[in-house]
């Protein structure tokens, strides 16, 4: 390690001496200055002796490597086996990067529906609260990473442990918080294989056109394209060697974010347009047909089970903690996020009005539009919503690959093989394609979901803060994490039932095995 010049060292100032009335000598207390320590402030130029300069040198290298370790965090030796945590070369474009493609995908495109209910003050108003309560919770999951001294929280269900569980409830947190975020991982994948395989047989019927003689692909068929295509690519060995895949993903996700709203306003909006919230025959029916809205508001704010994994893939020093670079990143997202989230669904409800199917925008201008945009432009579009899909899929995987992982090593105190992996991830991809085609309709659940997933994003992260940092009792602090965190348990309650009754008051078909 290279020599630091002893200038550099930080020592505790000499402590100085006064006479007492008795005449002896008496140690004046210690200074402000002196009262501050870091793992470097014993190396002191006063133990520095003349005698010992291969000493100095020792110690002079033990401050530079105590500099550059910086946390002693105490390492588990099986996270450098697992992908989540078995690179740490992370910065901050990285972060940005993960944030954008977990943040954008195929759930703002659902937004304009939820405005159908809600109307414009309404919907404009919800939006925007959730966007700002999500992105303090964000900033709360960030801190709360390096929150205990000597402790990395590198996954969201270990933050939950640590939080809720506590000596005598170790399973607690883990059952709360597993659940959810199983769902956000697995449960996203499958809606994104159905959603690829949906718009791929749109684009291949863009492409060939009215006059096409081929015979097409069954929708099962294209889910089955779709999900090997998303193996080949789950193949790469950790969260941060798809980096490159997740910058694809946020460059197509917000391209074709754009190209859907901006296309929509362009055109010559339909005669019988409306922007009055939907009438529905019961005040009971308009009630819950507003939370299920709110739940696909809710749902669109997606990705927070995933922030304490990509920090996690962040080096973290005294000088450098991993909080720095993963908010700098996180907030440039979430700036780009806003861009996307709400212009199309502003622009969106102004373009279809209440004319807008429950599909979303995109199915709109598909509907509306299919003959007055070029085909190139459409089949742009819907192509760039496959390449998005196909990046925000790895990335949801990851923390399943790695549960797969940590169990098999845990077991076998080895790493995975190549060929273990590879299976792995070969069987999961093809678990999600089964649960797709045997549960077809799961991709327009989006209010449900939202509320039955609204507590990661919204609730957890303000009890954890309670209970981890522990703030003054009866603070404002205090008070307002404990209000917020409940807040989003009752609409969590509340989004789940409205998903619930809209489901049912539509007559959703659950056809079993029966793709459309």
């Amino acid at each position: 390690m290279e020599e630091r010049p002893e200038s550099e060292l930080i020592s505790i100032p000499a402590t100085p001496e006064i006479l007492t009335p008795s005449g002896q000598r008496s140690p004046r207390p210690p200074s402000k200055e002196a009262k501050s320590w870091t793992p470097t402030s014993f190396i002191s130029p006063r133990f520095l002796s003349p005698i010992g300069t291969p000493m100095k040198r020792v110690l002079v290298n033990m401050k530079g490597y105590l500099e550059e370790v910086g946390h002693l965090t105490k390492l588990n030796p099986q996270d450098a086996w697992l992908p989540i945590t078995e690179s740490r070369n992370g910065n901050a474009h990285y972060a940005a990067f993960h944030n954008l493609n977990a943040g954008v995908g195929f759930q703002a495109l659902l937004l304009p529906v939820a405005f159908a209910f809600l109307g414009w003050s309404w919907g404009i108003l919800s939006l925007t609260i959730a966007y700002i309560w999500q992105m303090y919770t964000l900033w709360i999951l960030v801190q709360l990473h390096e929150a205990v001294p000597g402790k990395r929280y590198n996954r969201y269900v270990e933050l939950a442990q640590a939080a809720f569980g506590g000596q005598t409830r170790e399973r607690l947190g883990l059952w709360l918080a597993v659940f959810p975020t199983v769902y956000l991982s697995a449960g996203t994948a499958t809606a994104l294989i159905l959603i690829g395989g949906e718009t791929m047989k749109l684009f291949f019927q863009i492409v060939c056109g009215p006059t096409c003689t081929s015979n097409p692909l069954t929708t099962v068929e294209w889910y089955l394209v779709f999900t090997t295509l998303c193996i080949v690519l789950s193949q790469l060995p950790n969260l941060n060697s798809i980096a490159g895949l997740s910058l694809i993903g946020a460059i197509t996700a917000i391209t074709y974010s754009t190209m859907v709203w901006v296309l929509s306003v362009s055109q010559q909006r339909p005669p019988t347009i409306s922007y009055e919230p939907l009438s529905l025959p019961s005040s009971t029916a308009s009630l819950f047909s507003v939370l299920n809205a709110l739940g696909i508001v809710a749902f669109a704010f997606r990705g927070h089970n995933l922030v304490l994994e990509i920090q996690s893939t962040m080096p973290s020093t005294f000088k450098h903690p991993a909080h720095v670079p993963m908010w700098k990143g996180a907030k440039v997202a979430y700036f780009f996020i806003a861009m996307c989230l709400f212009p199309v669904a502003i622009g969106g409800f102004w373009a279809y009005g209440n004319l807008m199917p429950s599909g979303g925008i995109l199915n709109a201008l598909y509907g509306f539009h299919s003959h007055d945009i070029s085909r190139g432009l459409l089949a742009m579009t819907f192509l760039l919503v496959v390449f998005s899909c196909l990046s925000s899929f790895q990335i949801y995987s990851m923390p399943v690959f790695d549960s797969f992982e940590a169990s098999y090593t845990s077991r076998t105190n080895r790493p995975c093989s190549i060929w273990v992996r590879s299976g792995f991830r070969v069987f999961y991809g093809f678990v999600n394609f089964f649960i797709g085609v045997a549960l077809p309709f799961l991709s327009s659940l989006a209010g449900l979901l939202g509320g039955i997933t609204l507590p990661v994003t919204f609730a957890y992260p303000c009890f954890m803060w309670i209970l981890i940092k522990k703030p003054t009792k009866y603070s404002f602090n205090w008070y307002f994490n404990w209000i917020l965190g409940w807040l989003g348990i009752a609409f969590s309650l509340a989004f789940t039932i409205g998903g619930i009754w809209s489901m049912v008051n539509s007559g959703l078909k659950l056809k079993f095995f029966k793709p459309s």
